[in-house]
C-alpha cells in the first residue's frame, strides 16, 4: 500500500514522553502508531508487530496513539479554506465531524467531533480555527449547507457557494477517514467521544504530513 511507503523518515511530530511508562521499546511504539494511522486497522497492526517479536494487545496500540497526544498545526497562509462536515458512526452513534482544508496544500488546519449539528458548533468550530489560523482575509468553500452560510456571515468572514473543485479536498478528506471508521470496526469500538476525537486529531497530523 502507498501509505506504507511514506512511513519511514522522522518521528519527531510523535510525543513520547509518556513512553518511560511503558514496557514496550520507543522504536516498537512509533512503528505501531505509523501503522495505524497509515491505514492497518488495530488487529493488523498487531499481527505485524508479532512478526517483530512483540506481542501486545489491540487495546495496548490503541492507547499508544491515544497517549502521543498529537494536535495538527500549520504556518500556511491559505487563501480558500474549504470547510463542510459530515456523519461518521461512534458505537453506533452519530456523530459530525467538521474540518477546515487548506484548498491548495491539502492539509487539514482544524478538525472537530460533535455530537449534533447546530449552527452554534460551527460558530465555535470557526472560532477555534481563527484562534490557529489568520483566516480574516480568507474566502472560506462551502456547499449549500445554510448553518455554514450563517456561521460564517455570524463572524463576518468572507465564503463563496462551491460544490466541486477546490473544495474536493475536504471530500478526499471524508471519504478516508469514513474508510477507516467503516473498514475497521475496532477503530472505535467502545471507544468514548475523547478517544475519537484523538484518534482524529492523530489523523490529521498523519494526514498533513502525507501531503509534502
Amino acid at each position: 500500500m502507498p501509505e506504507i511507503e511514506r512511513l519511514s523518515g522522522r518521528s519527531d511530530w510523535i510525543d513520547l514522553e509518556f513512553v518511560e511508562r511503558e514496557r514496550t521499546p520507543e522504536p516498537i511504539i512509533e512503528v505501531g502508531i505509523h501503522l495505524h494511522l497509515a491505514g492497518l486497522s488495530l488487529s493488523n497492526t498487531k499481527q505485524i508487530l508479532e512478526r517483530l517479536g512483540v506481542e501486545r494487545s489491540r487495546t495496548a496500540i490503541h492507547n499508544w496513539v491515544q497517549k502521543a497526544d498529537v494536535q495538527p498545526s500549520s504556518d500556511a497562509e491559505p487563501n480558500h479554506i474549504a470547510v463542510d462536515e459530515t456523519v461518521i458512526q461512534v458505537n453506533d452513534q452519530r456523530h459530525w465531524l467538521y474540518a477546515a482544508v487548506d484548498s491548495a496544500t491539502n492539509e487539514i488546519l482544524h478538525a472537530r467531533l460533535f455530537q449534533t449539528r447546530k449552527t452554534q458548533l460551527t460558530v465555535l468550530f470557526l472560532r477555534e480555527l481563527r484562534e490557529q489560523q489568520q483566516i480574516e482575509h480568507v474566502t472560506f468553500l462551502v456547499d449549500g449547507a445554510t448553518h455554514l452560510a450563517s456561521a460564517l456571515d455570524r463572524l463576518g468572514l468572507d465564503f463563496r457557494y462551491e460544490k466541486h473543485g477546490n473544495r474536493n479536498s475536504v471530500e478526499r478528506i471524508f471519504r478516508e477517514v469514513k474508510r477507516r471508521t467503516s473498514s475497521f470496526s475496532n477503530t472505535f469500538s467502545n471507544a468514548s467521544l475523547d478517544s475519537a476525537e484523538s484518534w482524529l486529531q492523530t489523523f490529521a497530523v498523519w494526514w498533513n504530513r502525507c501531503q509534502t
